[in-house]
């Protein structure tokens, strides 16, 4: 990254420390570095590095009116990395530090590495809920990034609280939509998502997801997979197509989801910071979806 210019009257965003035990904290983030079970060759695990890097691009500003800067109304934390999260040794290294995060803060934020950081994060959060904003099902057999919501499933998620925003059309098979369809997953495709408002598809999906039976008071676990986007807003996504989301309306959704409480935890993944355009603008999305999620906490932080 280039030199950034100083300006005491302008701050940036990131630079967060490390939590600190008995410090009241609203966030955390964490990066996962997973890519090694990836079906397309990706340098995802240089992507939270990248993230934290971008962050440094930005002000915490909400203009407002008034104006809000979120890291005086918000106290932010960064865990670090969880090292080596691929195989079954590191997603239990990654599900016990969601699971020991969680407790405190009101989000955790899991800086993915691939779409298979999704299943750990999820289990570690405790989450009883799940909403994807993805171009794929993610249904897939066996252990990969193609794989976290069955494995979910598999592992014990109600699939009639998974709502997944954007599945797209030619990116995914009739196989996996049937498989969807007989679990029960509630599925928004691209063309229905852009013909409703945001507010109206959020609220229909955290309501799915937020579980309305008795003892269904887990939190939300939201998957953020960039590669919903179109590929000239995230040519960093291995998997983006032409004709996805533009980056404001992902940035929209994510806002939106995170200012309902039950929105425990959130992965923003399938970024693939070596591959992305010179201009870094995969990356940079991809920080942009750490400060909505911010806004979004801030909002439901402010509405109690």
């Amino acid at each position: 990254m280039s030199a950034l210019s100083h300006d005491p009257l302008w701050p940036r965003a990131g630079g967060w420390s490390a939590p600190a035990e008995g410090d009241r904290t609203d966030a955390v983030v964490l990066g996962a570095p997973a890519h090694r079970t990836s079906l397309s060759p990706t340098g995802a695990d240089a992507t939270p590095a990248a993230v934290r890097e971008a962050l440094r691009r930005y002000s915490p500003t909400l203009i407002g009116p008034p104006p809000v800067d979120l890291s005086e109304v918000l106290c932010v934390a960064d865990a670090g990395d969880v090292a080596d999260p691929d195989g079954p040794d590191g997603e239990e290294r990654l599900r016990a530090r969601v699971g020991a995060l969680t407790a405190a803060p009101d989000l955790v934020v899991v800086l993915g590495g691939d779409n298979s950081v999704t299943y750990a994060s999820a289990q570690g959060a405790g989450a009883g809920g799940l909403i994807t904003l993805d171009a794929h099902f993610d249904l897939r057999d066996g252990v990969s990034n193609g794989s976290p919501v069955r494995r979910l499933v598999d592992g014990g998620l109600d699939p009639r609280r998974v709502v997944q925003l954007g599945v797209a059309d030619f990116a995914n098979s009739a196989a996996y939509a049937r498989r969807a369809a007989d679990l029960g997953i509630r599925v928004i495709t691209l063309d229905e998502l852009r013909r409703r408002p945001v507010d109206d598809v959020v609220a229909e999906a955290v309501e799915i997801a937020g579980g309305a039976a008795p003892g269904a008071a887990a939190g939300i676990h939201v998957d953020i997979d960039v590669d919903i986007c179109d590929r000239a807003v995230a040519p960093g996504c291995p998997a983006s197509v032409p004709g996805g989301l533009q980056a404001w309306e992902l940035r929209a959704l994510v806002r939106a989801l995170a200012t309902d409480p039950r929105v425990r935890s959130a992965d923003i993944v399938e970024v693939d910071a070596t591959a992305d355009a010179p201009d870094g603008r995969t990356v940079r999305l991809a920080a942009l979806c750490v400060l909505e999620l911010l806004a979004g906490l801030h909002a439901r932080k402010g509405s109690r």
